[in-house]
């Protein structure tokens, strides 16, 4: 178990990739932290898991400065927390292309500042593939993507020994999609997941795999890893 004894801090452990990174951590040994911004959820998701729960507003320095004080030196921290607000580019409004902004770039930003990381630890970002394969209506979250791509790189050398790194998803089917109607969202998995070379859309753990690949390859830092199927390349 190569995280046992080690403390892992999951800002956005409350569902989807967060909740599943949490949740193999946790099995692999580790103390695990979650944080996320709605109370509820995050208190289930923390007696699922047996982990402790901090809630946390990405958006605030207040807040995010207030988790790492109270969590102290950790070994390992992943963000997945992100709210997201999109819509065509000439029409979309400022407020939600700079609230995507806060939440996604500023937010991981935030985290980074904050964490007592201790050496030989990482910080792993979650990006996601609109970064280098954009979409209509999507410019704010692949412009966000790509921010925190060069972020981990930079900060791979600046805060070294701490290794960091970003995966960056594809299409995953999470919790942040049930918002569409059910067969809407199958629909489109299922068309999505025809163009793939994999056959299919990704899961949560998939992605999980790959970030807690990051906290225990000690090799591992300033790496961008694409896991999407093969969307890339499709």
């Amino acid at each position: 178990m190569k995280l046992a004894g080690k403390k892992v801090v999951v800002v956005g452990g409350s569902s989807g990739i967060g909740l599943a990174t949490a949740a193999m951590a946790k099995a692999d040994g580790a103390e695990v932290v979650i944080a996320a911004r709605t109370p509820e959820r995050l208190e289930a998701a923390a007696k699922s898991l047996g982990a402790s729960a901090i809630a946390t507003d990405v958006s605030s320095d207040d807040s995010v400065n207030a988790l790492f004080k109270a969590c102290g030196p950790v070994d390992h921290v992943v963000v997945t927390a992100a709210q997201l607000r999109t819509g065509p580019f000439k029409t979309v409004s400022m407020a939600d292309v700079r609230a995507t902004m806060e939440n996604k770039f500023w937010g991981a930003w935030r985290v980074a500042r904050a964490a007592e990381i201790r050496a030989g630890g990482s910080l792993t970002l979650t990006t996601g593939f609109l970064s280098v394969r954009p979409r209509p209506a999507a410019a704010i979250v692949g412009a966000a993507n790509g921010a925190l791509e060069s972020l981990a790189r930079s900060l791979a050398l600046e805060l070294a020994p701490v290794r960091v790194n970003a995966v960056s998803p594809g299409i995953v089917d999470t919790p942040i999609r049930a918002a569409m109607p059910e067969a809407q969202r199958l629909d489109m998995l299922a068309k999505v997941a025809a163009g793939l070379p994999t056959g299919r859309v990704g899961l949560a753990d998939d992605i999980a795999q790959q970030i807690l690949s990051f906290m225990t390859n000690g090799f591992a830092t300033g790496s961008i890893v694409y896991i999407d199927g093969g969307a890339l390349i499709a």
